[in-house]
């Protein structure tokens, strides 16, 4: 699939010698919703700051949509519509007025239409005449969104958009971003909320200390990391384990009446086969059994918290 944002060797380091970003190398497809996850202080907004331009490299160069973000500035920026985390508005002006303004900024000609679609997609038509200040912070966090998206930019950043909004307009929000991608526009979003990830993201960046340590499609990078758990109650309790199934990956509750057995989800179903066949030569019954498998969540905890050595052992990282 062809890139809209291409990342070749970025890396960032502050007159303090902090080393935020090391050597980034990141291509992300036109018309796809990319997650960018890491811990507080991992790199994600440099990095957004240094393709938005409003940050400068220490190496590297970026394209988006064609542009070099550094010689071609203007055009590069005029592709791009970003939401900042933090809440920055015109608190004096209002909605209708920052808005228009917003989109004259970039040079486009009015388009009343156009801006009128917008904030109603977003539920602030009703208050387009009302001043900012007078907003609550979900409101005002839509009107960031309206700002960024006054000039049709076909890349557009999220950075912890939902940050302070309530499930109601998170809601709304998502919906607007499915639309958004269905019109065309490229997503490139930060969270916390993980489970946002989950469900929304095509693909998945994580960042830690600086460095992108897995790039995979959503669906690939949760079947090649995650794990599944089948629990079984057993139908008598076991004293302990046979020494049979000892090269199996079971456990046996304090009660003995539980056997949790953990497999990856790529061996799904060879392994449960395996298990019940074993159990069975056993003379093990079971009564009732449930499976689970890992969130996305936890493969990010575990990839930060091992550096993600597995990750570039098992070629996830793209």
């Amino acid at each position: 699939m062809q890139s809209i944002i291409s990342i070749r060797n970025v890396g960032k380091t502050y007159a303090s010698g902090h080393q935020a970003l090391k050597a980034i190398d990141l291509d992300i497809r036109r018309g796809e919703i990319f997650a960018l996850l890491g811990p507080n202080g991992a790199g994600k907004t440099t990095l957004i700051s240094i393709i938005c331009g409003i940050v400068n490299a220490s190496s590297g160069s970026v394209t988006a949509d064609g542009h070099d973000i550094v010689g071609d500035y203007r055009a590069a920026r005029a592709k791009i519509g970003l939401v900042p985390q933090e809440l920055s508005t015109d608190a004096f002006e209002t909605v209708w007025a920052t808005v228009r303004f917003s989109r004259g900024l970039f040079g486009k000609p009015p388009n009343p239409a156009y801006l009128e679609k917008v904030l109603r997609d977003l539920s602030l038509w009703e208050k387009k005449d009302s001043k900012i200040m007078a907003l609550s912070g979900g409101m005002k966090r839509r009107v960031l969104i309206a700002k960024a998206l006054s000039h049709e930019p076909s890349i557009l950043f999220l950075d912890e958009p939902t940050a302070g909004v309530d499930v109601e307009l998170r809601r709304d929000m998502w919906k607007m971003v499915r639309e958004l991608r269905e019109s065309g526009v490229t997503i490139i979003l930060t969270t916390h909320y993980i489970e946002e990830a989950e469900e929304m993201a095509d693909r998945i960046g994580v960042i830690s200390k600086g460095e992108l340590i897995v790039v995979e499609d959503k669906d690939v990078l949760m079947r090649k990391l995650g794990k599944k758990q089948l629990t079984l109650q057993l139908q008598e309790p076991l004293q302990r384990l046979p020494t049979g199934l000892a090269g199996l990956p079971l456990e046996l509750a304090d009660d003995g009446a539980t056997l949790v057995y953990t497999f990856d989800a790529q061996g799904e179903h060879t392994g449960i086969a395996t298990l019940l066949k074993r159990l069975n030569e056993h003379g093990i019954d079971f009564r009732d059994l449930h499976s689970s498998e890992s969130s996305l969540e936890e493969i990010f905890v575990n990839l930060v918290h091992s550096n993600a050595a597995p990750a570039r052992a098992n070629g996830v990282r793209a």
